[in-house]
């Protein structure tokens, strides 16, 4: 008697590689981000082929997505210009931030269950020596932390939404950690927050995290275009 023995076929799903647009994208953005394309600056889609050893179609449709987003500019026959910035919109964008991060924050004090504050607290309640001191890594630390308060907190739709303005403000953000003292001084924050939401303390969470993100708002109000090209001197340092 012969057993027909059947296998479970295991369906292993592979994600499609990124198109030369996207990876345009991608890294022409990067370029925005680490200020090596400042506000004002000019160039041609043929510079960045070139320098992407990318065809210009690619290139093109990279560039019109970022001009959509609103990074950049197109000139007819004169080619492309980065955008200057626009601080009131970095504002607006700050006072929808902490809509949303207040909205969550409030929810958190009230969850019964809050699985992922003691990952946050192993992260930000330090000893000074082991504090990140670059200024990148440190950026993107401050916005995980924002965005991980938002996601713990469960509400799909406010993260989504969250996720965008942080998208919207990242430029921002990177050019305020090149001062040292914000690095120190988002630590010092982070922590009081967190103690305050472990604690349930509900207005009190809130009033530190307003004054935080007011404090980074201020910030941008003070960033000038020689902010801006020393921080291209140190990206290059």
């Amino acid at each position: 008697m012969m057993t027909r023995t059947s296998t479970a076929m295991q369906e292993v799903v592979i994600a499609p590689e990124p198109s030369l647009a996207e990876t345009a994208y991608a890294q022409i953005k990067a370029s925005l981000f680490d200020f090596e394309l400042l506000p004002g600056d000019r160039f041609s889609e043929t510079e960045v082929a070139a320098r992407l050893k990318m065809s210009r179609t690619p290139v093109r449709d990279a560039l019109y997505r970022l001009e959509r987003e609103g990074y950049l500019r197109v000139h007819l026959r004169v080619g492309w210009s980065v955008r200057p910035f626009d601080f009131k919109s970095f504002e607006d964008f700050y006072d929808l931030r902490l809509i949303l991060e207040e909205a969550s924050v409030t929810k958190l004090c009230e969850m019964p269950e809050r699985e992922g504050l003691d990952a946050l607290a192993a992260q930000w309640l330090v000893p000074a020596t082991d504090r990140i001191a670059d200024s990148r890594d440190a950026s993107a630390l401050d916005e995980a932390f924002h965005m991980q308060l938002v996601a713990i907190a469960g509400n799909v739709e406010v993260a989504r939404f969250h996720r965008e303005v942080t998208e919207r403000i990242r430029i921002i953000r990177r050019l305020d950690f090149t001062q040292r003292h914000r690095i120190e001084a988002t630590y010092e924050e982070h922590g009081k927050i967190l103690r305050a939401i472990m604690r349930r303390r509900v207005e009190e969470a809130n009033r530190l995290l307003r004054s935080h993100i007011i404090a980074s708002k201020a910030e941008v109000r003070k960033i000038t275009m020689h902010r801006l090209y020393t921080a291209r001197s140190a990206q290059h340092a």
